[in-house]
């Protein structure tokens, strides 16, 4: 049986991997596109697309992980990985939001040069690495790969202050269309939103691995998320023994819908 579950956590890791990919070919193409001297239309359809493949892979994960919680009925620190990368595809949905976000300014944006006197190169590979990273720090479950990535969530941050501050100087000294520097300071604002959801799945190995004061103190929430889905699949099970994984297969879509409802709930929008 353990055997068993260590096999899907392998290929849930390798799912995962997959979907971090898709985040760092949107951003990539999304800001490759901003960069370019005409909003390369190709290269928006390509994010824009990637965007649609992150969205339907966290719709397989999330039905991957109901599948572990309700064979399997994972407990302790397995309970928490497989929470966590619930929590996890939920932050990588987002990314790819905002890469989507990023290259739908770029269509409607007038050519310029004045996007190339900002620093939007540096701060993509900084998010990119971040994301990057993260994904690394929780496959491999590095705790000390997962500390760096929460500590250069400052240096991206820096970054967009960097840009903000560049961007007061070009309005102040140059008659520069005030659209345009409204559009380059929201692709930084994504860009540094993208860096927070990386800061947050490195966050999520802390939560894996913490001491129990540690994870009373600041991650409450998530407490409650193994004390709810528990229950749940306890629940569901008294309807049926062992059986076929058929026969199981309305419950793991009510276990879908139970986790939409929660996804939306006060208490999973805070999990750290």
């Amino acid at each position: 049986m353990r055997n068993r579950f260590d096999e899907q956590l392998e290929k849930l890791n390798g799912e995962l991997t997959q979907m971090g990919k898709l985040c760092e070919e949107a951003i990539s193409s999304a800001v490759a596109a901003f960069l370019s001297s005409d909003g390369d239309e190709a290269l928006i359809q390509q994010a824009l697309e990637t965007d649609s493949e992150i969205d339907k892979k966290e719709r397989d994960i999330e039905a991957m992980c109901m599948r572990l919680l309700l064979s399997q009925q994972p407990v302790a620190r397995d309970l928490r990985t497989v929470s966590s990368a619930l929590k996890m595809i939920s932050d990588m949905e987002r990314i790819g939001d905002q890469a989507s976000d990023i290259a739908e300014i770029t269509r409607s944006m007038t050519p310029s040069t004045i996007k190339n006197e900002v620093h939007v190169k540096n701060m993509t590979e900084a998010a990119i690495k971040m994301v990057t990273d993260s994904i690394e720090s929780f496959v491999k479950k590095d705790l000390a790969l997962a500390q760096e990535v929460i500590a250069y969530d400052d240096v991206v941050d820096r970054m967009f202050d960097t840009i903000k501050c560049e961007l007061i100087e070009l309005i102040s000294k140059q008659n520069v269309n005030g659209e345009l520097c409204i559009d380059l300071l929201m692709i930084a604002k994504y860009l540094e939103r993208i860096g927070d959801h990386a800061s947050d799945i490195a966050e999520l190995i802390l939560r894996i691995k913490s001491e129990h004061a540690y994870h009373i103190v600041k991650h409450l929430p998530l407490m409650a998320e193994e004390a709810i889905f528990k229950p749940i699949i306890q629940t569901l099970n008294i309807f049926s023994d062992a059986g076929s994984f058929q026969e199981k297969e309305p419950k793991v879509e009510c276990l879908r819908h139970i986790f939409a409802a929660f996804k939306k709930s006060h208490a999973f929008r805070h999990l750290p």
